[in-house]
């Protein structure tokens, strides 16, 4: 059983295998090496590219076919050149590239050559990468890229840059002059004084001024205790980290100007802040009730010296005539204590009304009563 698989294994791959495409093997050729003829090649067709169209009359298909690949990239490509020839000739027969590439070129050139620059930037110009001018604002021309190119920078615009935060997970704590700490929160605000410092000396111009702010806010900050830090330094230390931010950046050469500084927090830290809230309240008391104790003795002094000045001009008419200052000393203290409550006269024979009687007239208005005055003569 299995002699006969294998032989008939055998016959099978000895029997013609050549593909579609495959001319006859050499097993069917003769001697003179041209192939032989098969029994059944009278009636099988010979294979044929499928990529070429068969004859119109081809007695294999039966039906004609449409043009070939080959054909229509022929005829897409004009036949003469290939490609994108197909372009119409100008009218002395010669062709548009020369005219188009010249186009492309003269569009380059004004491109990469004519450059407006804002109001308020200028353009720094590099050759092949290296500076080579400034540019003022206006209408500019280069040479054509890549020979020359031009960035342009906004020296106008203020920048500003935010250091700590106001919330208690981003602290920026900073030690005072009596080792106390607080956290701070500012920002900086900034411009561009030169382009080509600022360009070719900077990496990351933002990170260099937060850098430079914050080693100058703990060198300011450490000229004030707490309170000053806190209060009514802040404007001190605002201008003292200006001038030391400037100093060290111009050190730097980094074309960077500081405009302003501005504190927008400037607290304890959030674990001790209501103990510093507290003693801030005690210390506010401690000088308001300095301050009514400072303007009580002010005021005591100053009565002083009026009544004693007083005195010694009375001492002198006294001396001239005493019955009189003794009378009208008389009538200025009954004066001055009845003027200061209520009273009521009662004179014999009826009822008088005594006038003025502004005080009586203003308690009964607010009491909305009649107010009766009588006088008894003694």
């Amino acid at each position: 059983m299995r002699n006969k698989i294998d032989h008939e294994s055998g016959s099978i791959l000895a029997s013609d295998s050549k593909g579609p495409w495959d001319s006859p093997s050499s097993s069917q050729s003769d001697g003179s090496g041209k192939p032989k003829a098969s029994a059944d090649e009278g009636s099988r067709p010979e294979p044929v590219n499928p990529w070429d169209p068969a004859p119109s009359s081809s007695p294999q298909s039966g039906r004609s076919r449409g043009p070939s690949l080959e054909d229509l990239l022929r005829r897409t490509g004009g036949g003469k050149g290939g490609g994108f020839s197909g372009l119409p000739s100008r009218g002395d027969g010669k062709s548009w590239w020369p005219i188009i590439a010249a186009g492309f070129v003269a569009l380059w050139l004004v491109w990469t050559s004519v450059h407006r620059i804002g109001p308020e930037q200028e353009g720094v110009v590099t050759f092949f990468g290296q500076y080579s001018r400034t540019a003022p604002p206006g209408i500019q021309f280069t040479l054509p890229a890549p020979f020359e190119n031009i960035q342009k920078v906004d020296t106008k615009q203020i920048q500003t840059t935010a250091v700590g935060s106001p919330k208690a997970s981003s602290e920026n704590l900073v030690l005072t002059k009596d080792q106390s700490i607080i956290d701070m929160a500012y920002d900086v605000r900034w411009s561009i004084k030169d382009p080509e410092l600022y360009l070719f000396q900077l990496e990351n111009a933002d990170s260099t001024v937060k850098e430079v702010a914050e080693s100058a806010m703990r060198a300011a900050v450490a000229n004030y205790d707490l309170t000053q830090a806190i209060g009514p330094g802040r404007g001190g230390i605002e201008i003292e980290v200006r001038r030391r931010m400037q100093q060290v950046l111009d050190e730097y050469r980094s074309g960077v100007l500081v405009q302003s500084i501005s504190i927008r927090q400037s607290d304890p830290p959030a674990e001790v802040n209501d103990a510093f809230r507290e003693v801030n309240a005690a210390q506010q008391r401690r000088e308001s009730y300095l301050n009514d104790a400072r303007a009580y003795a002010s005021r005591v002094t100053e009565l002083a010296i009026g009544e004693t000045t007083e005195f010694d001009k009375i001492y002198v008419q006294y001396r001239e005539a005493p019955e009189v200052t003794k009378r009208r000393l008389y009538y200025e203290t009954m004066e001055q204590v009845l003027g200061k409550v209520d009273k009521t006269i009662v004179e014999t024979g009826g009822v008088t009304p005594y006038l003025p009687l502004p005080e009586f007239q203003k308690k009964a208005a607010a009491k909305n009563e009649p107010v009766t005055v009588t006088g008894k003569k003694q």
